[in-house]
């Protein structure tokens, strides 16, 4: 029962809301940072922002079939911005490494 209940809130908590502009998209972990970023490009989404992971980016998906297209494109979920908000690094806009010009 505490397996169930903990899958039912976490699918329930990660579901992208109906109408919503902004998706979080997660695609395979053992991929970098550049071919996430590809496969978001092919699928017509514009980035919002990087993560921490690098397989894991917040997207705009197109009005026009925007989230089939990243599942075609080899996204593995999409979900809730909102619930990986954990997963931004404060120091670096972009979560693309360390800028040694802010030392």
């Amino acid at each position: 029962m505490l397996i169930a209940s903990w899958i039912a809130v976490a699918t329930l908590s990660l579901k992208v809301r109906a109408g919503s502009d902004v998706v979080a998209v997660a695609f395979p972990p053992w991929w970098r940072a550049e071919r996430a970023l590809l496969a978001a490009a092919s699928a017509d989404a514009s980035i919002v922002r990087m993560t921490a992971i690098p397989a894991l980016l917040v997207v705009r998906p197109d009005r026009n079939g925007g989230l089939g297209r990243l599942y075609e494109a080899g996204a593995l979920l999409t979900m809730d911005p909102q619930a990986i908000a954990g997963c931004f690094t404060a120091d670096d806009d972009l979560g693309v490494g360390d800028d040694l010009r802010r030392r």
